[in-house]
């Protein structure tokens, strides 16, 4: 991470298009949250914390809203109309820092943006995680000014290659990247935005 933050992020942020609107979480979500991330898909492809309960979730709203006050990123609820959650969507500002390997093939950026998304198992299979990526990265370019926009996906997930694919994304031949999970770890491969979503 760089001294000073990659975004100067708006102190409310609602990005609403594709059929959704992506909304900042509230307290009253905690009960939605441990709903959408209390299973087995969230557990094996994401960091969060499992079992995941109401404590766990407190939690996860604190530790977002610190990262988000210092202009590291945002997670935002992924709804239909503002309302009920059916997952969540994140933007990290420049989470390797200036010497992120994007692959041989990239230009040197100096805005990175790194999405992740999880989407609840009751909501899956309707096109939200697609959506929301699109969403996301629109709003990473054109609102923060982000010229590379990437996921980090495990070779093994083909939902989200699915994802990044119907996205824009490309697999590109950067280094995998190791991330520490409490019991794992685990190897992401990077993948590039490429052009408009």
């Amino acid at each position: 991470m760089t001294s000073s933050p990659a975004y100067l992020l708006p102190s409310e942020i609602r990005v609403q298009g594709h059929g959704l609107w992506l909304r900042e979480w509230t307290d009253d979500d905690v009960p939605a949250m441990v709903e959408l991330f209390d299973e087995p898909e969230i557990d094996r492809w994401t960091p969060l914390t499992s079992p995941f309960d109401a404590e766990a979730a407190r939690a996860y709203l604190a530790r977002a809203r610190a990262s988000r006050a210092l202009h590291r990123g945002i997670q935002l609820a992924v709804t239909l109309d503002g309302g009920e959650p059916c997952g969540e969507i994140l933007l990290f500002a420049d989470a390797d820092g200036p010497d992120i390997d994007l692959g041989s093939e990239a230009a040197r950026p100096s805005r990175v943006g790194e999405i992740a998304y999880g989407i609840g198992a009751r909501h899956r299979r309707r096109g939200l995680a697609a959506r929301a990526v699109r969403l996301m990265t629109e709003y990473a370019r054109d609102e923060l000014g982000a010229d590379a926009v990437i996921l980090r996906i495990a070779a093994d997930n083909a939902p989200s290659i699915a994802v990044a694919v119907k996205t824009g994304f490309r697999l590109t031949d950067a280094e995998p990247v190791t991330r520490h999970r409490a019991d794992r770890h685990v190897v992401l491969n990077t993948w590039l935005h490429q052009g408009r979503p």
